[in-house]
């Protein structure tokens, strides 16, 4: 027999806590992975409490190197203490409640299940949040949009970077292939990507990835640490171009997890996620000369390029004042800061 239900309340519509003869087993959702933490700088997490702090960040200071000659005098130079600032400006809740009738005749232990999927949304929250602001672009799925203003409060690791605080020589697009710009919009064309590349500025992704390890080595940016993470677009073009990647795919240090994928290409470790900023389409609607309105953002780095500080600071339970029930509601905090503009490249790319 259903249990009666109040005009308005809406939880659980389907009636399916009631323990009739449905399973024990849950559907969970597929999760997606999450790769943040793994490629960004974490040493600050532990300097932050609340919402609105700051943390001061002292810049490395840059030596100069003079030529010497019997009985030169030595000057002595002054060591700079320049920083520049992350601000833990960011944060995102949850809160859901468990009525006790619910809680007695249910058939899963909702509360559980409702926490663990709790944990995991606030976790893609950061992910697609903070991956946006690395390529410099902000809104989330479905209404991504580039980064034109600094936020409040932020100072930049390079005076050299937009406001965005990326370099405009790190974002590649079809004209670093040998392509012309379309023209149509302020948006600059996208590069059409294809396995081994192809005729006019067709680029293979192997070559997306080669021109990025140039830049980086131009740059002084250290082999060791480097990543790229990319969506499944990409990731497909790339598997059907290098066969390595599907022959480390099962088992040992190679296998698939967390987003990153197989081993090291280019010296990139790889990873793939579905955070990404796009824009219109996404990166899967095929344009040989390149799209302005419908592509995907690819996000290259090193280790060194980006800090986030996060934490869940506050997860708490209690009786709800307007009912009887027990609810549940957790909040993070988090900031994240460009360092090394020099480190961090984006591609605007789609389907040839």
């Amino acid at each position: 027999m259903a249990f009666p239900v109040a005009g308005g309340y809406t939880q659980f519509s389907n009636g399916n806590f009631s323990p009739v003869i449905y399973s024990k087993k849950v559907q969970k959702a597929f999760r997606n992975s999450s790769v943040v933490e793994d490629i960004t700088n974490t040493d600050y997490s532990g300097e932050i409490a609340n919402f609105g702090d700051s943390v001061k960040i002292i810049k490395e200071p840059d030596i100069t190197i003079n030529s010497y000659a019997r009985g030169t005098t030595l000057a002595t130079q002054a060591l700079t203490d320049a920083d520049f600032t992350m601000v833990v400006n960011q944060a995102n809740y949850f809160q859901f409640a468990i009525d006790d009738i619910e809680e007695a005749h249910s058939h899963v232990n909702f509360m559980d299940l409702a926490t663990d999927r709790a944990g995991y949304k606030l976790r893609d929250a950061f992910d697609e949040e903070v991956l946006g602001k690395m390529a410099g672009w902000a809104g989330g799925s479905g209404s991504w949009a580039r980064i034109t203003a600094l936020e409040t409060g932020s100072t930049k690791s390079n005076s050299s970077a937009g406001n965005d605080e990326l370099l405009a020589a790190n974002k590649l697009d079809i004209t670093d292939f040998g392509g012309s710009d379309l023209g149509g919009t302020s948006e600059v064309t996208s590069i059409p990507v294809a396995a081994g590349g192809g005729a006019g500025a067709i680029t293979s992704p192997l070559a997306v990835m080669n021109r990025i390890a140039r830049q980086m080595d131009q740059a002084n940016v250290a082999t060791d640490g480097r990543w790229i993470v990319v969506d499944p677009v990409f990731a497909e073009i790339l598997m059907d171009e290098d066969a390595k990647l599907i022959n480390r795919d099962w088992g040992g240090e190679g296998e698939l997890r967390n987003g990153r994928m197989p081993g090291t290409i280019r010296g990139f470790r790889v990873y793939k996620s579905n955070n990404l900023p796009y824009l219109g389409t996404g990166p899967g609607t095929a344009a040989s000369a390149g799209s302005e309105t419908n592509f995907g953002v690819i996000l290259a780095g090193h280790d060194s390029a980006v800090a986030t500080a996060e934490q869940i600071a506050k997860t708490e339970s209690f009786r709800s004042p307007d009912t009887f029930a027990d609810v549940v509601r957790g909040m993070q905090l988090y900031g994240r800061k460009i360092l090394r503009s020099e480190a961090l490249f984006t591609a605007n790319y789609n389907l040839a």
